[in-house]
């Protein structure tokens, strides 16, 4: 049982025809939703709250028991219901609720409650779709800064976030460098490297080519199920080591029922990787999906974040502290671009602590072995 007990997600609707999100491509949008939770109490001067970013297909429920989210349409799977989090979160965690406010926020563009392809578009009743804005990672920066502005936080005491949640870091650091005092990004890196844009394009492609995805406007029929999957299932792999996938796949059964064809399955691995995509597309959202991975094919840091020196993009960060995790079996973010990374703040004069952790999980690491990371964020977000 999770040491916060029952959470609930909060929302927070924006309607300013006047002031209305400027989207970095997509144009102005005027309402949307904000699905979040928060652990902990903001302090009398609201200065010690931490905001953390989830990974890509995460959500806005990082610690707790939180069994029901509405308007999801079943995508609140069991597995969603205890945090993402949970071991990092809480009293005496690396996030101590005792000290800290910890507030994570479903992505705009996704589907666990904040607007996004998925829900209605207010000026036609119907569901977005294909309609739904084309998004960048600064936009998602962005929405979250209105937030904090409605909740009167004007200072973050900390910016956290894995993997494409560590590009939201540094975003939010380089953009406002005066709202953060510690950015530590886990399992990242400065740009998209050509291995993910070619593991991304693997999967944009098995989501659009599956027949029952009808361009993004499949919500009154049957989903692209089989693509997502696949997609699923490409982007897996990258995830975990390939020990680690020979270890969780030893347990499982071998079906030698043909999936989709004629090919029988002969080896653990393969009805492993099978059941992960399965499992998986009770839970996201195809559209979602495709939002968020072509946010991370454009990810450009410098522009998005309004810096016109490409070579100067970490001058402004001098007095923010940093602490760059890396994992040294990560496939999907390898060490050296974390490496790539420290050299720039370095140049950059801003104070950085790296540390690079020992373990045979993966990229996964991040989310399942909180007594290699707790040590060093608890120092971090306390000298």
């Amino acid at each position: 049982m999770s040491d916060l007990g029952e959470v609930e997600t909060r929302f927070m609707e924006f309607h300013e025809p006047d002031n209305p999100l400027q989207l970095r491509v997509g144009g102005p949008l005027e309402r949307y939703t904000l699905a979040y939770e928060m652990y902990g109490e903001m302090n009398a001067d609201r200065s010690n709250v931490i905001l953390l970013f989830h990974a890509m297909t995460g959500s806005q429920h990082a610690a707790g028991i939180n069994r029901y989210v509405p308007g999801l349409d079943g995508r609140w799977t069991p597995e969603m219901h205890v945090g993402w989090w949970d071991g990092f979160i809480g009293p005496g965690r690396a996030l101590d609720t005792r000290k800290y406010c910890v507030l994570c926020v479903n992505y705009l563009g996704s589907c666990y409650g904040s607007t996004g392809p998925a829900s209605i578009n207010p000026a036609t009743g119907k569901r977005w779709g294909s309609s739904f804005p084309v998004l960048r990672m600064i936009d998602i920066v962005e929405s979250q800064m209105r937030l904090l502005n409605r909740l009167g936080v004007e200072r973050l005491h900390a910016v956290v976030g894995a993997s494409i949640g560590g590009y939201l870091c540094l975003l939010t650091a380089v953009r406002y460098p005066e709202r953060v005092r510690v950015v530590i990004p886990i399992g990242t890196g400065l740009e998209t490297t050509i291995y993910q844009r070619i593991i991304n394009f693997e999967q944009i492609t098995a989501i659009e080519a599956d027949p029952n995805f009808k361009g993004g406007d499949y919500y009154d029929g049957a989903p692209p199920s089989v693509g997502l999957a696949l997609a699923r299932r490409i982007a897996h792999k990258t995830f975990v080591s390939l020990e680690a996938l020979r270890e969780r796949a030893r347990g499982e059964v071998v079906s030698h029922k043909p999936p989709h064809g004629w090919y029988e399955m002969n080896h653990p691995v393969e009805s492993y990787m099978l059941h992960q995509g399965n499992k998986f597309t009770a839970r996201f959202d195809a559209n979602s999906y495709l939002r968020i991975v072509d946010a991370w094919q454009w990810f450009d840091l410098a522009a998005e974040a309004g810096v016109p020196d490409r070579r100067d993009i970490f001058s402004r960060c001098r007095g923010q502290d940093w602490l760059v995790f890396s994992i040294d079996s990560d496939l999907s973010f390898p060490v050296e671009e974390q490496a790539k990374l420290v050299r720039r703040l370095k140049r950059a004069k801003v104070p950085v602590m790296w540390i690079t952790v020992h373990s045979d999980k993966g990229h996964d690491s991040f989310l399942l072995e909180p007594r290699l990371f707790t040590p060093h964020i608890v120092q971090a977000l306390t000298r």
